[in-house]
């Protein structure tokens, strides 16, 4: 793990110099400015773990710079500041615009150290905070033991202990995250952050800005990459990324360092890539659709995720965790799954994988009453997607072939749409369907999707 990197920002030679010293004794990874512009500089060219700022200054006053900063919302790093002429006004007024501490000269070493400690600790409880409000799952360890799942679990407990890129390959909804985060929670970044990409959900004009940052007007914008310094930046669905994107990925992962989008001084990064896929990397790259360099550089460790048809015998376990989660956490009224109907959900084919049983569990739990959970109740919520016991055929099988396939996609895309919560980016990506030719598919078929605002 990377040393936590802290700029100090004093005018006073001396005192920058041995709180300097001081810290690098403690094995931080320091950097010293002399005033305001160059800490702004410094600032802008690598965000600091910790700012310690003193308020008066010839050029910039502290104060300014602490505003310019908090700007950033959750990349603003955290900031002590220090003053020889402080006074309580000084000290509310730092600490309301978002400064963790205030510390007068001449300063008290013990207390500085124990500040810069406490202040890196919050920070980073605060970024784990963040990871969990990004987290979907809501858990880290796959669920099940089966022998597919305690297989894959050994794998991937072993590959945590190597610093490689990994991709993981499988369906749609069959738990390429919750392993993605397991492999983090098990390895040496563990206390690093971890940032998760949408990567089929951002427009290909905006990727190289989310990704990558930006400076506009002296403000800097910090990108994806750029967060997951020390840590992971996991790509969902890495097919989905542009051919320009790409391109710039390579160059940073290759080279450990980028140009932010309208920046002209080189970035620098440690990061572990864990990218996943549901198509074939390897049709893409024949396809001329994925750079092959980026395929062989993300491609060090390939591990598939079995659906969840493939490992039925983890349903009983993963329905129990389930309701846990939700009685839990959302604190929904409990109720069981008898053994038959947990029989009929074994034998049910998961299209959805396990996404999709997360997704049943929940709406029987909010919809339904009762202790028990009934059988008609259970069909009733998976709709007109019955197991092979059925024997009704839907009605469009006796339409003219033309109308069936008409009524088929509807059917199909309003299915897909509610499970992605009425997001386009969502149903693209979960479907496999090019937006462009999706949007115009929806509005031929009649069907109403959030407009993106």
């Amino acid at each position: 793990m990377n040393r936590p990197f802290i700029l100090v920002v004093d005018d006073e030679p001396d005192i920058r110099q041995l709180v300097g010293d001081i810290l690098e004794d403690e094995e931080y990874e320091v950097a010293l400015a002399e005033n305001g512009a160059h800490a702004r500089a410094m600032y802008k060219e690598h965000r600091p773990d910790l700012v310690l700022l003193d308020i008066w200054m010839p050029d910039i006053d502290g104060i300014s710079l602490l505003k310019e900063w908090q700007q950033e919302g959750e990349s603003f790093a955290p900031v002590i500041m220090m003053s020889g002429h402080g006074t309580v006004e000084t000290a509310v007024e730092a600490t309301r615009l978002g400064a963790y501490d205030f510390l007068e000269k001449p300063l008290s070493f013990a207390k500085l150290l124990l500040t810069v400690e406490r202040a890196l600790e919050t920070d980073r409880l605060q970024r784990e905070n963040i990871g969990l409000r990004r987290q979907i799952q809501g858990y880290v360890e796959p669920v099940g033991k089966s022998a597919a799942i305690e297989r894959l679990r050994d794998q991937v407990k072993r590959l945590a202990q190597h610093d490689t890129h990994v991709l993981f390959t499988g369906e749609p909804g069959c738990g390429k995250e919750t392993l993605a985060r397991y492999l983090h929670a098990n390895s040496a970044r563990r206390d690093g952050p971890f940032v998760d990409v949408g990567v089929g959900t951002i427009a290909p004009e905006f990727s190289a800005v989310e990704l990558f940052g930006r400076e506009e007007g002296g403000t800097v914008h910090y990108g994806l990459l750029e967060q997951a310094h020390g840590g992971v930046l996991f790509l969902d669905e890495v097919a989905e990324m542009d051919p320009e994107t790409q391109l710039r990925l390579l160059s940073a992962l290759e080279s450990g360092s980028f140009l932010r989008v309208g920046g002209s001084d080189q970035v620098h990064v440690d990061v572990r890539v864990i990218a996943s896929t549901r198509r074939s990397l390897e049709d893409e790259v024949q396809a001329g659709r994925f750079r092959k360099e980026l395929y062989y550089l993300l491609n060090v460790v390939s591990l598939a995720v079995p659906p969840l048809r493939e490992h039925s015998e983890d349903i009983p376990e993963l329905l129990a965790f389930y309701v846990d989660f939700f009685v839990t956490r959302e604190k929904l009224p409990f109720r069981k799954f008898p053994v038959a109907v947990q029989n009929f959900l074994r034998n049910f084919v998961w299209y959805g994988n396990v996404r999709e049983l997360k997704n049943l569990v929940q709406r029987l739990l909010i919809l339904g009453t009762g202790d028990e959970i009934g059988m008609e109740e259970v069909k009733a919520a998976l709709g007109s997607v019955v197991s092979a016991e059925s024997v009704e055929h839907p009605q469009f099988y006796g339409l003219p072939l033309k109308d069936a396939r008409e009524h088929f996609e509807k059917s199909y895309l309003e299915y897909h749409l509610e499970r992605n919560e009425g997001s386009v980016a969502k149903l693209s990506s979960a479907i496999g369907m090019e937006r462009t030719h999706l949007y115009r598919k929806l509005h031929s078929l009649g069907i109403k999707f959030k407009e993106k605002k």
